[in-house]
């Protein structure tokens, strides 16, 4: 999934979820600095997270800009809703894994590492390689 279709994914989950006090791209908040990324804001505040992503192995970037191959698999254990008491990466794993997308196949959060720095963020990597990196600004 390319970082312009995961930003459109999230925003779309986030909208949906009646713990989602407000929710926009980085550019609708004025953000210019960063191409692809969404402010979101719960009961805990706002989350202003940045999106990129790492090609699928063996692909190459399209100057058509389409997506890349699709692949589905089991979705990620579905655990707990979303809080509106939740910290901004908990909260942010938590949508995802209730959308129970067949193409993820790990979320990873990186305050759960061992060589973890305390920097919140998520990677998600895909059936077909492909990852994103989502980080807290």
């Amino acid at each position: 999934m390319r970082p312009q279709t995961f930003q459109d994914f999230v925003v779309s989950l986030a909208k949906n979820d009646p713990t989602t006090v407000s929710v926009q791209t980085l550019a609708e908040s004025g953000d210019t600095k960063h191409p692809f990324g969404v402010s979101i804001t719960t009961a805990k505040g706002e989350a202003r997270w940045q999106i990129y992503g790492q090609l699928p192995e063996g692909e190459r970037h399209k100057d058509d800009g389409g997506e890349f191959q699709a692949v589905e698999g089991n979705p990620v254990p579905v655990g707990d809703a979303p809080e509106p008491s939740d910290a901004p990466e908990t909260w942010l794993a938590a949508l995802l894994a209730r959308a129970e997308s067949p193409q993820i196949a790990n979320i990873d959060r990186w305050s759960q590492r061992q060589d973890s720095s305390g920097k919140p963020g998520l990677t998600i990597t895909f059936y077909n390689t492909a990852r994103i990196f989502v980080r807290l600004l």
